[in-house]
């Protein structure tokens, strides 16, 4: 009975270390650091560029981050930067990453900086906009390359800052993105213990955190078949082999992949066709049909049974029919996994950064980032930054790609102090 008291304290006060934050000080930026952040923003915002023609903004990046004394690598997949901030004591490499391109999109907003810019895109000229944000993840890895090259004596290790061009996807006959910069030898000479990186986020109300262990983003995927039959009038479709019914039961097939062959329970997935072209006359049956679409999941090895079993169900499909089905995968972005332990670890800091109200475990998404290419190298954590003013409906306000995207700029403070944080705490958070 004297135990039970003293047994009850002691077990309290390993819950209540084991719960204490893994790091002492939050770092919190300047209101001036903060105005810079800002007009870094409203000036991004305001010249926008496609992906892989980022030549300002790159410019821009590098300018900076000379002006800090940082050594700096540009032209990485064609307009990528890459800096890095070594302290001078040992400890580990750390990697901070931001995206640079805008998207073909006229802005629609009324905003005093609203984007004017104009680009080429598909052969076409057409509005530029940064209608997913990638402005504010510029700025807000500016600023936070900023704090820390001022307060490196806080630092242990070296940071990697990266700024990578064409997340929206490279033009066509091009690479581009977090593909190519691994390719070309990113993490090859020094490679990061760990990366992190953020995405601002309409679907959540400004200076909200979301965060998920496990996969978080989905794999991206298109597909596309050639359905061959042979033409004949539509009066005798006995003297040739119709593509389009053959594509009909391709189409209703693929269906089952998803409803009726793979284990759902393991994750979600869809298999959507986005395209289905064919024919030019109301009673002539083609020589074939032209079908397209998108394959989305969450995990890496149902990803390769829904490529299998999707040339399966086509293939058969169209034989049945006396037709021939040519089924071309072109693999994408794999699914964006935020390794658990890093997850864990860096929660603390989500909380103290936001405020533990604002800090939410996210649901699946089924869009897709290439910051997967780099969670496939080496631990990973990406976050979703509410960016949605308060008081406004998030689930109502104009997606991330909308000509309507609004984002509220009290987020890049929130965005900047966690790139910081998670910076100066991460050897703590190996302990």
């Amino acid at each position: 009975m004297i135990l039970r008291p003293l047994v009850a304290a002691l077990l309290a006060s390993q819950f209540a270390f084991m719960a204490m934050p893994l790091f002492a000080d939050t770092q919190r930026i300047s209101p001036e650091l903060e105005k810079k952040v800002i007009e870094w923003r409203r000036d991004l915002h305001q010249h926008p560029e496609l992906s892989n023609r980022e030549f300002r903004t790159s410019k821009l990046v590098a300018a900076h981050l000379k002006k800090l004394g940082m050594t700096v690598q540009t032209d990485i997949a064609h307009t990528g930067v890459v800096a890095i901030l070594d302290s001078g004591k040992p400890g580990p490499l750390l990697a901070l990453r931001a995206d640079m391109d805008g998207l073909p999109v006229v802005e629609q907003t009324d905003l005093p900086f609203r984007s004017e810019a104009k680009g080429e895109y598909r052969g076409k000229e057409v509005g530029v906009m940064h209608a997913c944000g990638h402005d504010l993840h510029v700025a807000m890895l500016m600023g936070a390359a900023e704090y820390l090259s001022k307060n490196k004596a806080q630092l242990t290790g070296k940071v990697m800052f990266i700024f990578q061009p064409a997340e929206e996807g490279a033009p066509a006959g091009e690479e581009g993105g977090a593909e190519l910069m691994l390719k070309e030898g990113l993490f090859a000479k020094s490679k990061p213990e760990a990366i992190f990186g953020i995405h601002v986020w309409s679907a959540a109300n400004v200076g909200v955190v979301k965060y998920r262990q496990g996969p978080l983003m989905a794999s991206s995927d298109q597909f596309q078949i050639t359905v061959k039959g042979k033409q004949t009038h539509g009066s005798a479709p006995w003297a040739g082999v119709d593509p389009i019914v053959a594509a009909a039961q391709i189409v209703n097939n693929v269906q089952t992949i998803v409803s009726r062959q793979i284990n759902i329970t393991r994750a979600p997935a869809v298999v959507s066709f986005g395209i289905v072209e064919g024919g030019v006359r109301n009673n002539i049956i083609p020589d074939e049909v032209y079908l397209e679409g998108t394959i989305r999941n969450f995990d890496m090895g149902i990803r390769q049974q829904i490529f299998g079993l999707l040339t399966q169900a086509a293939q058969a499909s169209a034989a049945v029919t006396g037709a021939t089905a040519d089924v071309k995968i072109l693999e994408g972005y794999p699914v964006t996994l935020n390794d658990p332990v890093l997850t864990r670890r860096s929660l603390p800091i989500l909380q103290q950064v936001a405020g533990k109200e604002k800090v939410e475990e996210s649901a699946l998404v089924t869009g897709a980032e290439d910051f997967s290419f780099y969670a496939l190298e080496t631990p990973g954590l990406f976050v979703f930054l509410g960016v949605t003013p308060e008081g406004q409906d998030a689930a109502k306000a104009p997606a991330n790609h909308s000509p309507f995207f609004y984002a509220d700029e009290k987020a890049l403070k929130t965005g900047t102090e966690l790139y910081v944080n998670w910076a100066l705490s991460y050897p703590s958070m190996q302990e």
